[in-house]
């Protein structure tokens, strides 16, 4: 797969991996559909992506009844859509005890059911196309949970599942999926989180600050989708958890307690 000319649709876009991805897909020469709630940061990740052809898009993912809409929009003014990256979400920082069944509901309805929704919206148009990528980022606690991240941790493991199967339905069709998930990733993600009455934490937590920065995991994301790989985690040292998880359970469960996650 190369990005050069395809049309590509990037969730989540105003800033931080979206907005790296946008950058690096640009260099690749690929046309770009810019989404996110914030409309004026839409621009202004745009502007840096020139000479790209880009359409800025604003999209609430708490929102499907638009999605319609704006795949139709996308279709008016490309043409086509080759790949969708489902980027946009709401990170959570707070104890399950102490988080209202609202806010796991809101990091559901956006992180999970907003992805989904889109990407269904979306495959109709690749499919009759012979072809695209749908492609989702969802996170190292798709894998496995760890404390402060109840619901969102549940939302990425819904993520691979509904994923994971909609691959093997699509075998054959053309359309590939791609799940990749982020370690910690230096961005604004702690400090948007929601905390256990829905205000966001308003800071920056450690393991975020020292984590990776957002041009470098865009750089390995995008050559991960050049390779077509059904899944990879991009970050740290903090990537051998997945590993560690798999063979060894009971280790992985103590060092998760002592681990410094929040």
């Amino acid at each position: 797969m190369e990005f050069r000319g395809k049309v590509v649709w990037i969730t989540g876009a105003s800033a931080g991996i979206g907005e790296a991805l946008a950058r690096e897909l640009a260099g690749q020469g690929a046309r770009l559909v810019l989404s996110a709630r914030n409309e004026v940061a839409l621009h202004q990740v745009a502007t840096a992506c020139a000479p790209a052809e880009t359409l800025v898009l604003p999209l609430d993912l708490a929102a499907p009844d638009t999605f319609d809409a704006a795949v139709a929009a996308v279709q008016a003014h490309f043409g086509r859509l080759d790949v969708l990256i489902n980027n946009g979400g709401i990170s959570q920082r707070s104890l399950a005890l102490e988080t209202s069944l609202a806010v796991d509901r809101r990091l559901m309805e956006v992180d999970y059911f907003g992805p989904v929704a889109l990407s269904k919206a979306a495959l109709p148009g690749m499919l009759a196309q012979g072809g695209g990528r749908l492609v989702v980022i969802s996170s190292l606690v798709g894998k496995f949970g760890t404390p402060y991240r109840s619901a969102y941790s549940a939302a990425k493991h819904a993520l691979h599942g509904f994923f994971d199967s909609l691959r093997a339905e699509l075998h054959g069709s053309g359309v590939g999926v791609s799940i990749i998930c982020p370690g910690f990733i230096h961005t604004g993600v702690s400090v948007n989180a929601l905390t256990g009455d829905g205000r966001a934490l308003g800071q920056m937590d450690e393991a975020t600050a020292n984590g990776l920065a957002p041009a470098e995991f865009a750089r390995r994301a995008v050559r991960a989708l050049i390779q077509e790989r059904d899944e990879v985690a991009i970050g740290g040292r903090e990537t051998w958890a997945v590993l560690l998880k798999r063979l060894a359970p009971g280790l992985f469960a103590r060092v998760l307690r002592r681990a410094r996650v929040r």
